[in-house]
């Protein structure tokens, strides 16, 4: 009811819409939050003697959460085919952040950024 209240006018005068109906995307406090986790996991766990920067970490968490696959780099390497957080749900993101809280707690990851967070 709502979706037709804001259309009707619109059709009413002759103009054409498209209609999306969709999962409801990540909210911008849930970005935040996986934000400063990010920045939590890469200032204190050493993946295989490696630092790994936030956006690295972002990307294995990714890979993780949704099963993906690695492909070889045409240079050599690995590449990661990934799905972007910025279009995962709200509910695909809240699992992607228990994932991470997970693996931080096996870790010893002092989440210092996470506390008041609760979206």
């Amino acid at each position: 009811m709502h979706a037709w209240g804001f259309v009707k006018p619109w059709i009413l005068s002759g103009h054409r819409l498209t209609l999306e109906i969709r999962p409801e995307k990540r909210s911008d406090a849930q970005n935040r939050r996986l934000w400063a986790m990010l920045r939590d996991i890469s200032q204190q766990v050493d993946w295989y003697g490696q630092k790994l920067t936030d956006e690295e970490w972002k990307d294995v968490f990714t890979a993780s959460l949704k099963k993906q696959k690695a492909v070889p780099g045409l240079d050599g390497g690995f590449v990661i085919c990934g799905q972007r957080t910025s279009k995962m749900t709200k509910a695909e993101m809240a699992e992607l952040q228990t994932l991470m809280e997970a693996f931080g707690a096996e870790r010893g990851v002092n989440f210092k950024a996470m506390e008041g967070w609760d979206d």
